[in-house]
């Protein structure tokens, strides 16, 4: 039983004991659009279901990417003409992140090759995330007039130390096996393996949690690429959680330039070149999602969502970075003491009967 929609952006097909989805946009880096969202989620609910299935399994065509984010030219053109899709991808987004969060079923995510934004929001919240060595990791939504959502809010904080406000906040990349060691990743395996491991998962007979497990375990053991490399953050870890513990976005850039070594200047020139509306609206989320439920972090971040739809700066960053490639934004404010705790306060506020419940 296959399902394929769209010139196929979405595949979905029952194999063995399995549901598998796969992403199949290669041209774009298999970003997310809103008919894909629309197919994946029905999908995944039955499948959720269905007694004959009992793993799930989600991964990227094309060898270069897991899924690079979500489609956000789109949705910068849409918000800019005030067209609906800007409220409905969000809102089904997010659905989406949450079905996959709370889902019944393991939930096995190949995060092989390029996993941003909105394909974070695809895998992290599954039970079992397995990188490779070409695995690129990053939240790089600051740099583009957003924050760090489907779920970053959740996720970010519960990294260990201060991690999660550090990626959040620069927008860091982290490589292979680190995406293992940061705990973004569940597994390691080597790519070449990969192909056997999705085999050996859909030939299991009725398996449970357990055997899942187990077949990951045995793979992650047998890997072998930069078994013995220390986590490229390991050194900087003491200085990221004392730096990344103040309150207050300025206070960090204080914490930074007093350090003054080569590491902590170069964070600050990139964070530096972020939105400051965006790393102001970040940091609060990050400290807000951690004491949240997951699903109390997606009603705040669509709250945050459609306040970036209604501002000038995520349609600056995505002219910035996506259209001309320039890579200079001119934020507005420009300046992190004109972003008032009063505009703060009003992209966290309730939308009333338009926010997102469960």
């Amino acid at each position: 039983m296959s399902k394929h929609t769209d010139a196929a952006e979405v595949l979905l097909e029952r194999k063995g004991c399995a549901g598998v989805i796969t992403l199949n946009r290669p041209k774009f880096l298999n970003a997310l659009n809103l008919s894909m969202i629309r197919h994946i989620y029905p999908q995944l609910k039955n499948w959720e279901q269905d007694p004959e299935t009992f793993l799930i399994i989600i991964k990227g065509t094309g060898g270069k990417a897991f899924c690079a984010g979500g489609d956000i030219r789109v949705i910068s053109e849409a918000g800019k003409a005030n067209q609906k899709i800007a409220q409905d991808f969000f809102r089904e987004e997010y659905t989406l992140n949450n079905a996959i969060g709370s889902c019944r079923k393991p939930y096995v995510a190949l995060i092989h090759g390029i996993t941003m934004g909105g394909g974070v929001g695809l895998s992290v919240h599954g039970q079992f995330r397995v990188a490779t060595e070409k695995s690129l990791f990053a939240m790089p939504e600051t740099a583009i007039g957003l924050f760090p959502d489907v779920g970053g809010g959740y996720f970010l904080p519960r990294l260990r130390g201060k991690l999660g406000y550090f990626l959040a906040l620069t927008g860091f990349r982290l490589k292979g096996r680190d995406v293992y060691a940061a705990g973004i990743a569940t597994h390691f395996v080597d790519s070449e393996k990969l192909g056997m491991l999705e085999e050996d998962l859909l030939a299991l007979k009725s398996p449970s949690k357990e055997n899942i497990a187990d077949v990951l375990d045995a793979y992650h053991a047998k890997s072998k690429i930069d078994q013995d490399k220390p986590f490229i953050l390991e050194e900087h870890m003491d200085n990221i959680n004392s730096w990344f513990s103040a309150n207050t976005v300025e206070q960090i850039i204080e914490n930074l330039q007093q350090d003054g070594s080569s590491f902590a200047l170069e964070q600050l020139k990139i964070i530096n070149k972020m939105s400051p509306t965006s790393l102001k609206i970040t940091l609060r989320q990050l400290i807000e999602g951690s004491s949240k439920t997951l699903q109390e972090v997606f009603t705040m971040e669509y709250r945050l969502s459609q306040a970036c739809m209604g501002g000038h700066d995520f349609y600056e960053g995505v002219r910035a970075v996506l259209i001309d490639k320039d890579q200079s934004p001119k934020w507005k404010p420009a300046d992190l003491k004109e972003v008032t705790d009063e505009d703060l306060n009003n992209y966290f506020k309730s939308l009333g009967s338009n926010d997102l419940k469960f």
